[in-house]
């Protein structure tokens, strides 16, 4: 809990600004915790939008790749002439990268989680930014299933902590679920919801359930696919095609299935037929057969689809 002496203090005044009576953080440096798909992403966004940021990860080759993915990003947009090349440089300029989490974390005023989908690894790593962010840091969690109730339990500000969760790909995708765990502040929230705006983000807040909402919705509707494929209903190929025409969606259940990985689809699922006990949110036995095969879609080079290298 923050102390009344820190929140009186004239440093803490000075980095906030006031709204509705709530203490609203000025955030001004960033920190995000994983250089991966959804990390190098979120870092990108945020520096496009003028924030200083140090992207983080355990090893140096996992930084390089992120920066280099947003590198090729960058050039990408400069060959098409979406920016100039002076613009792009300026945003890579304001990425740093770095395997101390010491200097990543140390005087950032937020610090956004994107590691692995695994509870017990972020657990660690906000008990180990508890240690070290300065007492007006807010944590937020980019977990698209996992509880945030339970990781703010262990990061010892649960009233600064709550879900931050982004879409892939970060840098196109507009929608920001912002999530609310048990003991989230106000002001948390409203700095957060402040902050995915200053994005370019259109934030929605709900409060901390299995999956949120989009997901919720989703992923047992991508899980029905596999249903339907396993009992020989039809093609892959064709139920692709049948919701992309028949709902106007930009990609089929398997082609995005395969996209964000058939092993982050499997442990979603299981997680909510774990919390609810609702035999609806049970993952098909099709979808478990690929993850135990370590066929997890685009990341492998092969799930529904086979991709080539």
């Amino acid at each position: 809990m923050i102390s009344v002496n820190f929140l009186n203090s004239r440093k803490y005044k000075e980095d906030q600004s006031i709204k509705g009576g709530l203490f609203i953080l000025e955030i001004k440096k960033i920190c995000v915790l994983g250089a991966g798909l959804m990390g190098h992403g979120i870092a990108q966004v945020s520096a496009q939008a003028g924030f200083e940021i140090s992207l983080v990860d355990i090893e140096d080759r996992f930084v390089q790749r992120g920066l280099g993915k947003i590198k090729k990003w960058l050039d990408r947009e400069v060959t098409k002439e979406k920016r100039t090349k002076e613009e792009a440089d300026e945003i890579f300029s304001r990425i740093k990268g770095t395997t101390d989490l010491k200097k990543a974390a140390g005087d950032v005023d937020i610090v956004i989680e994107a590691a692995t989908e695994d509870i017990q690894i972020k657990k660690k790593m906000f008990r180990d930014l508890s240690e070290i962010c300065s007492e007006r840091t807010i944590f937020a969690s980019n977990t698209s299933t996992l509880s945030i109730t339970e990781m703010a339990a262990e990061s010892g500000r649960p009233e600064k902590f709550c879900g931050m969760h982004f879409f892939n790909p970060p840098q196109i995708m507009k929608l920001v679920e912002v999530i609310r765990a048990y003991e989230t502040s106000d002001e948390t929230v409203e700095t957060v919801v402040k902050l995915a705006k200053k994005l370019g983000k259109t934030p929605i807040t709900c409060i901390d359930s299995p999956a949120f909402i989009v997901n919720r919705i989703f992923f047992p509707f991508i899980n029905e696919a596999f249903y339907l494929l396993q009992e020989n209903v039809a093609s892959a190929e064709d139920i692709d095609t049948a919701l992309k025409l028949g709902l106007n969606h930009p990609m089929g259940p398997f082609e995005l299935a395969d996209y964000i990985g058939i092993d982050t689809l499997y442990k979603a699922l299981e997680s909510f037929y774990d919390e609810f006990k609702d035999p609806k949110y049970r993952p098909a036995p099709l979808l478990r057969k690929l993850y135990r095969a370590g066929c997890y879609g685009r990341k492998t080079g092969k799930g529904i689809y086979v991709y080539g290298k």
